[in-house]
């Protein structure tokens, strides 16, 4: 029988007994994956198919393992010698089951790190007693808290090797205690340990007889880490839908509380009510299910439901656009506020934007510093982020189900930020859309075209405002209505008190993309003529218009051709260093991939570019043929 096989079976045949899931985490090099290996050999939870396969110590007797191998299987980290991923493992013993994560400890990996604690109820936080606490130990401290951990086991390692000193113990506890204690954990339990000799780590050790407390084990067999659980509310988000033979059935897993056949539930989002008939898993109907219990509810009422909506009872579940939430960043080109993101909270998948950074978490003390205008890899903040659609959620400490969200790079599709709902707002700040009585339609009917955006982008001195300037010409000359957004006027008033960094070339596209909006509500074609070097927010700006109203337009233009023209003399004054972040010479400018329209303008004349785009206008049908 396999080895996975015979450990699932043991694990079955232990259902009641209490499950505790943990991780390890702390600085590199502390031991991590060596403590867990000989947690899992002492405790005899090694089996001897996989023993045997085991690297044994370079250099070491024949027989001597290598404990960290025992769980470092990928084959990068046994080439490093270090922990990249998260692995996992199971194991259980008479008092308790157990799910154990290994994190990295690298600075690189925090997102690893980040994954793993979002699952764990207890932390065993690594200190090598040579070094101390270190600012992994206390970034990883911070990321425990954050993602909801409440008790921590301080691991002092290898205490073999500052020849079991207590004083050295107690400094470092001493230490964690105090930068702990702003962190609001529940319990913290400091063990003295060697991991290599396996010293209290299942057994006490004979070589501390002055440390009185229990080894690993025995504490991580006895902490008690429950919380509420089948009292708290019902809470399932819908994954899917089953539809068989007219039979709509609405699959999820149990986020909290509990469900029967004969309650009454809400949709959270549209506040309807249906009732449950029947609760289905692959195993057959239950007459009763709980927290983490994945299931398909079939209701008596048809009710229009779909993947993201939760069902509830009890308490009413918040549903909001706005929230406040704490955000640690994995990537290493920055936050920029305004930048448009992927959130996944939950089932549900919305556009969201980081309105505005409040304050970064100082990991030296833990203390809140404000002025922080973009977040940068690894860094810990408070922020405001609003979505593209109200969902339902609740604050992180109530569910890490519906509070626990990420963030998802829209081109590159990376996961770059985990986050915790830590307040809820109103939706939209109590305002609703105001009906009107004349609609975009309408007023587009009245000026015989179809309103849209023809957005303008390429380098300085590409041509951008020139074709924009003959294109309107042409544009009145054949009797429609237009407005002209160019990102020179526009930064004399609508932005003025915006600069050139990257936040606010961001801010200035967003200002711009609203603009733009409004008049297109007007029945407008509007021209918009700004070099908007970044392919996130000209999608973002895309975002805000209805399809087929976003006409992206490439002024292509090499940057040698440009630096030639220069008519306003700005390449020339970059190249002087009398410009910073000017884009083509020291700030970035990346072109789109797939725009509406591509403009050779070293091919063709301003008329012959200008009569382009109308012809395409045509097509289109956003302006009358011939």
């Amino acid at each position: 029988m396999a080895g996975d096989e015979r450990l699932m079976r043991f694990l079955a045949a232990q259902a009641g007994i209490d499950r505790l899931r943990f991780l390890t985490c702390g600085s590199v090099d502390d031991g991590k994956s060596t403590l867990i290996g000989r947690l899992l050999y002492d405790a005899g939870k090694i089996l001897e198919d996989q023993l045997s396969a085991q690297v044994r110590k370079a250099g070491g007797a024949e027989d001597e393992i290598d404990y960290a191998m025992l769980l470092d299987g990928l084959a990068d980290e046994r080439a490093q010698g270090i922990t990249i991923d998260v692995a996992y493992r199971f194991f259980a013993t008479e008092q308790r089951r157990f799910m154990v994560a290994d994190a990295p400890g690298h600075e690189q990996y925090t997102r690893n790190m980040a994954t793993a604690a979002a699952n764990a109820d207890l932390a065993v936080l690594l200190v090598d007693a040579r070094q101390g606490l270190l600012a992994q130990t206390r970034r990883h401290a911070a990321v425990a808290a954050l993602m909801g951990i409440r008790h921590v086991v301080l691991a002092v390692n290898k205490m073999d090797l500052v020849d079991y000193d207590h004083p050295r113990f107690a400094q470092i506890e001493a230490g964690f205690s105090r930068l702990a204690a702003p962190l609001g954990f529940h319990s913290l339990q400091a063990i003295p340990l060697s991991a290599l000799r396996g010293e209290n780590v299942v057994a006490r050790s004979p070589n501390m007889p002055w440390y009185q407390g229990p080894s690993l084990l025995q504490y991580l067999e006895s902490v008690d880490t429950t919380g509420p659980s089948e009292d708290q509310p019902f809470r399932m988000p819908v994954q899917w839908i089953d539809r068989q033979e007219g039979i709509r059935r609405y699959a999820g897993t149990i986020a909290s509380g509990q469900v029967r056949p004969g309650m009454t539930l809400t949709v959270a989002r549209s506040g309807q009510t249906a009732t449950v008939t029947g609760i289905h898993t692959m195993d057959g109907a239950l007459e009763h299910a709980g927290a983490e219990d994945a299931i398909a509810l079939e209701l008596a009422e048809q009710r229009d439901i779909a993947r993201g909506d939760v069902l509830t009872a009890g308490a009413p579940l918040a549903v909001s656009d706005r929230i406040e939430a704490d955000l640690i960043w994995f990537a290493e080109t920055p936050l920029i506020p305004g930048r448009a993101y992927v959130a996944k909270l939950g089932t549900s998948t919305v556009p969201a934007t980081v309105t505005r950074i409040r304050h970064r978490l100082d990991i030296g003390s833990f203390e809140p510093v404000a002025g922080a205008d973009q977040l940068s890899l690894n860094d810990i903040a408070r922020v405001n982020l609003s979505f593209g659609t109200p969902i339902a959620l609740s604050r992180y400490e109530e569910s890490r189900d519906l509070g626990g969200f990420i963030l998802i790079d829209r081109l590159t599709n990376a996961t770059v930020a985990a986050g915790m709902v830590r307040a809820i707002s109103e939706t939209a700040g109590g305002a609703v859309w105001h009906t009107e009585q004349v609609d975009k339609a309408a007023r587009a009917a009245l000026k015989g075209q179809r309103p849209a955006v023809l957005w303008l982008t390429g380098l300085s001195g590409a041509g951008k405002s020139t074709i924009a300037n003959r294109l309107e010409r042409k544009l009145h000359a054949l009797g429609h209505h237009t407005a002209l957004l160019d990102g020179d006027n526009v930064r004399h008033g609508l932005t003025r008190d915006l600069g050139f960094s990257e936040a606010d070339r961001v801010e200035n596209i967003r200002r711009a993309a609203e603009a733009a909006r409004l008049m297109v509500e007007a029945g407008l074609i509007v021209l918009v003529s700004f070099i908007s070097p970044y392919r996130s927010d000209r999608d973002a700006a895309r975002e805000r218009f209805e399809a087929g109203e976003f006409l992206e337009i490439f002024v292509d233009t090499p940057v040698d051709e440009c630096r030639r023209r220069d008519p306003k003399g700005l390449y020339r004054r970059a190249d002087a260093g009398e410009l910073r972040n000017f884009t083509g010479v020291d700030a970035p400018y990346e072109a789109p991939l797939a725009p509406e329209l591509r403009l050779l303008t070293t091919e063709a004349d301003v008329d012959t570019l200008a009569d382009r785009i109308i012809q395409m206008l045509r097509i289109r049908g956003i302006i009358p043929a011939g």
